[in-house]
């Protein structure tokens, strides 16, 4: 283990929020406050609803549009009933805009009902870990079954960051779908460099609630507020809190590794990384550099080729890499042939 960093943790900022948490993508928590309060989640909900559809159905299906979809209230990206989708416009339309047709809509093509439906996110709610939730409906509108904690969402979020799709679609800033363009809701894609994706939601009984992510230097931090009516600026004020917990470090800094050379000039060669990873750590993070190279090598040797790899591991999971290089060259011994005598 390396002790990278030592510094005191800063007291946190105040928030507007009913409930609040500040998690990193491994788990850890950073910042809570009542995180364990059942909350309504409004359409915060849709993360839910997102990750089941994108486990369930492929992004180039398409949906036929019922009327049902389109008389469903609050909400909505303006589905025209009998026309067809494909999954990935109604996902685009869902996350952005929060359509609330276009959440029905997907409950219908891939459970059959949007209570059936309701069921696979209830499935996957126990899978995540998140015991303190439940769904009924797909699209978040108020309901006696319907609720989550901050705690849970910020799981919901982090294993969502995970899939491809849901990162690509949920960071979309705007899109154009049958003539009409959808501006993502998010405005923190915005106001925060770092903001890789989000989902806000609002009804009167829930108050504001959004669900963000933010990335930098590697390290991806959730923030969850719910009935909060200052979100925007408490999540932009958790966000700089969080990250100025953490130091940049180059964790391969001063590594070399010693390979010894067969028939070279030299014994022995450094094998050394090509280039610095930085990452944003702090002192609670268990980090390990882990070298693969081999146990020797044969001469010649040439300055810059690729030896090996080394890897750095925090908290047990590979988190970044680079090559290790051969730090000069070391040429090929040539024993001189001895002159006979006359």
């Amino acid at each position: 283990m390396l002790n990278l960093c030592s510094h005191a943790w800063a007291a946190p900022p105040e928030t507007s929020a009913c409930s609040a948490i500040v998690m990193s993508s491994e788990g850890r928590v950073l910042y809570e406050k009542n995180a364990d309060a059942k909350s309504l989640i409004a359409s915060t909900t849709k993360l839910m609803t997102a990750i089941v559809t994108l486990e369930n159905a492929e992004l180039s299906e398409l949906v036929d549009i019922t009327e049902d979809c389109c008389n469903i209230e609050g909400s909505s990206m303006y589905l025209e009933a009998g026309e067809r989708y494909t999954v990935k416009e109604l996902l685009l339309g869902l996350l952005l805009v929060s359509g609330n047709d276009a959440a029905q809509a997907l409950a219908e093509y891939v459970a059959g009902s949007s209570q059936d439906f309701a069921g696979l996110m209830n499935a996957k709610a126990r899978e995540l870990g998140m015991a303190d939730s439940s769904f009924e409906n797909p699209h978040g509108l108020d309901g006696e079954n319907h609720y989550s904690t901050a705690r849970d969402m910020a799981k919901l979020m982090a294993y969502c960051m995970e899939n491809e799709s849901f990162r690509e679609l949920c960071s979309t800033r705007s899109c154009l779908i049958k003539g009409l363009t959808l501006v993502n809701h998010n405005k923190l894609l915005d106001m925060y460099p770092d903001c890789v994706g989000g989902k806000t939601g609002y009804t009167q009984a829930a108050g504001r609630c959004l669900v963000s992510c933010c990335e930098r230097m590697g390290q991806r931090l959730i923030c969850v507020t719910l009935s909060d009516p200052d979100d925007w600026d408490d999540h932009v004020k958790l966000y700089d809190w969080a990250f100025s917990q953490f130091v940049i470090k180059d964790v391969t800094e001063g590594q070399s590794f010693q390979v010894p050379v067969i028939s070279g000039l030299e014994s022995s060669v450094n094998l050394v990384p090509e280039a610095g990873i930085e990452l944003l750590l702090d002192e609670e993070q268990e980090l390990t550099l882990q070298a693969e190279y081999p146990r020797f090598v044969f001469a010649p040797v040439n300055k810059g080729e690729t030896g090996g790899t080394i890897w750095v591991i925090i908290d047990g999971e590979k988190v970044g890499s680079c090559r290790l290089i051969y730090e000069k060259d070391v040429g090929l011994y040539v024993p001189q042939e001895e002159n006979g005598g006359g």
